[in-house]
């Protein structure tokens, strides 16, 4: 079996052992003689899997009791436009911080639905920084405040929690399960599955559950997170091999030592991959050093003619899926949790020879 170093930022890399156990799984799952493709959502098995993919998520993230945990489909841009729906009335001011592009296209969403602020803006720069909370323009009442703690296509990352009187909304796309967090300092957070949690399908929503009440009486049902709360994620079909994988990735983390030792595993490998970055005369990263993201490392080569060759070459050694986002260019390093160490020090190795050889 050949297996590259996957970079890519979504959908990424899977762990080797949860891919393992997939084909070990297929086409007799748990003794039923079907797939869990075929197997119906509402069946004892099923069932039984749904409620541990939730308690080990419970586990690995110490998620209180009075939030509840949802997997519904459509990704975190669907949960851009729930958000407001969900939390917020028509007319109602609700803040964001815009730091990237995912901040900006989720603000961009709210404005369809209610009176949507943009408090804080690093588009000036690039989105390269962070600003600094004190010059939030903060709404006097707003319905909650929503940011981005890890922006994908920019490499900007908060490492701290901004404080915040009314319920604080993140999008965790980037950066959960990769480090422990505070759950308890969050109204709601949100989680496409395809970085640290598993196949693009699904999606990962932890809610206050006494949030649960604002939302919209004309809302759809399947735009509203009580639903899911009340019916187990299970309000229409589920993705079911989407939340099958996502349970196993749960239980590969737990065997690993939990978020506290994939938090140590990660600091070290974006650690490496900066300092290369930055003993280099020939590539150098934009973003500001006390907020570079530990899951999306962009760099740029001296020599933009160059690009085309480190890819064609990169990918031969393989190591692949390394371009920038179209709206960046240069390169960029996805290291999610399923990004060996391995994978990281393969890497550096190349990035120093092309180096010799182009610089």
């Amino acid at each position: 079996m050949s297996r590259v170093y996957n970079f890519s930022a979504g959908p990424a890399a899977l762990p080797l052992d949860v891919l393992q156990q997939i084909q070990d799984d297929i086409p007799d799952w748990q003794g039923t003689g079907m797939t869990v493709m075929e197997c119906s959502h509402r069946s004892k098995e099923f069932v039984e899997l749904a409620a541990r993919a939730e308690s080990d998520l419970r586990a690995l993230l110490s998620v209180p009791d009075d939030y509840s945990v949802l997997f519904p489909q459509g990704g975190a841009t669907l949960q851009m436009a729930m958000t407001p729906l969900n939390l917020a009335a028509p007319g109602d001011d609700v803040d964001y911080v815009v730091t990237g592009s995912w901040g900006k296209k989720a603000a961009g969403e709210a404005k369809k639905f209610c009176n949507a602020k943009v408090i804080a803006d690093a588009s000036d720069r690039n989105f390269t920084y962070i600003p600094d909370p004190s010059s939030w323009a903060r709404s006097k009442k707003p319905a909650y405040l929503h940011y981005v703690p890890n922006e994908t296509i920019a490499g900007v990352e908060f490492h701290f929690v901004p404080d915040s009187d009314v319920p604080l909304v993140a999008d965790m796309s980037s950066t959960i399960l990769s480090r422990p967090i505070d759950v308890s300092r969050f109204g709601a957070i949100y989680a496409g599955a395809q970085k640290n949690i598993g196949p693009a399908g699904i999606t990962l929503v932890i809610v206050r559950k006494d949030l649960l009440d604002r939302a919209r009486p004309n809302n759809p049902h399947l735009m509203t997170w009580k639903s899911y709360a009340e019916s187990d994620s299970m309000t229409n079909t589920p993705p079911t091999f989407a939340w099958y994988v996502a349970g196993l990735v749960f239980q590969w983390l737990l065997k690993q030592g939990g978020v506290e030792a994939m938090a140590t595993v990660n600091a070290r490998k974006s650690g490496k991959l900066y300092a290369a970055i930055d003993s280099s005369g020939f590539y150098s990263n934009p973003v500001a050093e006390d907020c570079r993201s530990w899951m999306n490392v962009p760099f740029i080569l001296a020599d933009s003619e160059l690009d085309g060759v480190f890819l064609s070459e990169s990918t031969a050694a393989g190591l692949t899926n390394l371009k920038g986002h179209r709206s960046v260019g240069g390169m960029r390093a996805s290291i999610y949790n399923a990004v060996s160490e391995q994978a990281v020090d393969a890497l550096i190795d190349f990035m120093a020879d092309f180096e010799k050889r182009h610089g």
